[in-house]
């Protein structure tokens, strides 16, 4: 989602700045979490942070002008502990972090303060964007808003001048769940982690609920032709959902794996009717409709 917006504001003439969070890696954000998320090593953090660039230049275009990405670690890492206390700590007020529903809905089961350190970093975050580069707004997920707003306000306080947040709705699907992001079974960028074949049946298989939705959010169809897939039902839908697959494999890893899929059935007759062949059922479905094939 924040890398479709990031195009969207490109493509409107903006210069986006992609935040990596090589500094705030390191305490881990608590929104969203019902317990402690796993400590990552510094090499993790720094092997995942040399893989950002690449996975987002698919989307942002990051020539000389055009866009930035930059790292919390180059003014996270480096700061005296008791100096970063007596400059930000006086500007925010316990009761009111303890308020923030990302803190609130730990308390429960625990709430580190490694974690209650995360929303004050985050704020700081936006302060040294402000001051170095002139980033006056912020945008995050809505479940970012209290950070995002600790930000605003501690460039307020420190340097009497406005900045603005803006969320951006969480991808969720017909139940109300993360789509994508389970702790088990996420989708992920990388096509080591998840093949761009598996990528792409992941978009296929969708709920009908869904599709419409994501091919808003996601894709860059103009708005006219999936006003007109809305229109759809029953089996048209899957139509739809093969175009939303199409589209976002063909963005994140290529017009060539976005049209494998596709191909498959007619490579799978060419081999011919007698051939064991085994197949995802999602696939298998497919086929059958076409050719009697022994599995």
């Amino acid at each position: 989602m924040a890398l479709c917006l990031m195009k969207r504001l490109q493509m409107a003439g903006n210069r986006p700045i992609a935040l990596i969070g090589g500094g705030t890696g390191m305490v881990g954000d608590p929104s969203g979490r019902s317990d402690l998320r796993t400590m990552m090593t510094p090499e993790t953090i720094q092997h995942n942070c040399d893989c950002f660039k690449k996975q987002m230049s698919r989307f942002i275009d990051f020539s000389e002008g055009k866009a930035m990405m930059v790292n919390n670690s180059e003014w996270l890492m480096g700061l005296n502990y008791i100096e970063f206390l007596r400059e930000v700590g006086p500007h925010f007020s316990v009761n009111n972090m303890l308020r923030a529903e990302c803190y609130k809905q730990r308390m429960e089961k625990g709430l580190s303060f490694l974690e209650f350190n995360y929303m004050i970093m985050q704020s700081y975050d936006f302060y040294e964007l402000f001051q170095r580069y002139g980033c006056n707004m912020q945008f995050g997920g809505d479940d970012q808003w209290s950070n995002m707003l600790g930000g605003t306000e501690l460039i307020r306080r420190k340097l009497g001048k406005d900045a603005h947040a803006m969320t951006i709705t969480l991808l969720l699907n017909s139940e109300g769940k993360k789509m994508g992001k389970t702790q088990s079974g996420a989708v992920w960028l990388d096509p080591e982690k998840t093949s761009p074949f598996d990528f792409y049946q992941y978009w296929r298989n969708i709920g009908d609920a869904d599709v419409l939705k994501c091919l808003r959010m996601l894709t860059f169809l103009p708005l006219e032709q999936i006003d007109e897939m809305d229109k759809w039902e029953g089996s048209q839908l899957n139509r739809a959902k093969e175009v939303l697959a199409y589209e976002l494999t063909n963005l994140v890893h290529g017009q060539e794996e976005a049209g494998r899929p596709r191909r498959a059935p007619e490579r799978f007759l060419q081999q011919g009717a007698a051939q064991k062949i085994c197949l995802p059922v999602s696939c298998r479905r497919r086929i059958l409709r076409t050719v009697p094939l022994t599995f």
